[in-house]
């Protein structure tokens, strides 16, 4: 049996969204790839959407699924948006006879394991699942990021790569969104072990 989903899905085009569906049971809704760009009535319906039931956003984790990606989190109130992210797999989807530009798989692509995993990593509500909010944990911060060598120093964007790359986060990932993923899945006291060691 499927995982019913509370949050609607938001996927770049047709095929991702039959990838996805048949993972989970929910709402998924295509953004039309960059037609999203000028398609205001799509705008309105995704706002619509996540002022209702919030929205997970799931695009492929190259170039333009980024840029889609960062269209729709200027557009959307941020409380409403969860950031859901594939890992960086290189290879070629079945119905395609060369591999995209960056060489990786998109959500299509991806087996259905990774999909539920990276929408149960940014916070999806799973039915029978819902977790307990942390309650007075300190979130990790800017400041821990910058004082691991993350941020703001000249070696930080080799040794984010390194980071992403350890924990299966795309490569396109900016600083802030890897704070947000990383609130996500760890405690301050656990993300500063893990990089202790």
């Amino acid at each position: 049996m499927k995982p019913k989903i509370k949050e609607v899905i938001v996927v770049e085009g047709r095929y991702d969204k039959n990838a996805l569906s048949q993972v989970v049971d929910g709402v998924i809704v295509e953004t039309g790839g960059f037609s999203i760009f000028k398609d205001q009535e799509k705008a309105a319906l995704f706002r619509r959407l996540a002022a209702a039931r919030g929205v997970i956003v799931l695009t492929d984790s190259d170039g333009a699924g980024f840029l889609i990606r960062s269209h729709l989190k200027g557009i959307l109130p941020p409380e409403q948006v969860k950031q859901a992210y594939i890992p960086d797999i290189y290879g070629k989807e079945r119905r395609k006879r060369r591999p995209g530009r960056e060489g990786k798989l998109g959500v299509e692509g991806m087996p259905p394991q990774i999909l539920l995993e990276a929408l149960r990593r940014a916070g999806a509500t799973l039915e029978g699942e819902e977790k307990q909010p942390r309650r007075g944990e300190e979130p990790i911060t800017k400041t821990d990021l910058y004082a691991l060598g993350l941020t703001g120093r000249p070696d930080s964007g080799a040794k984010r790569q390194e980071l992403l790359q350890k924990l299966e986060l795309p490569e396109h990932m900016t600083a802030n969104a890897l704070l947000e993923v990383l609130n996500l899945l760890y405690t301050r006291e656990e993300f500063l072990a893990m990089m202790e060691k």
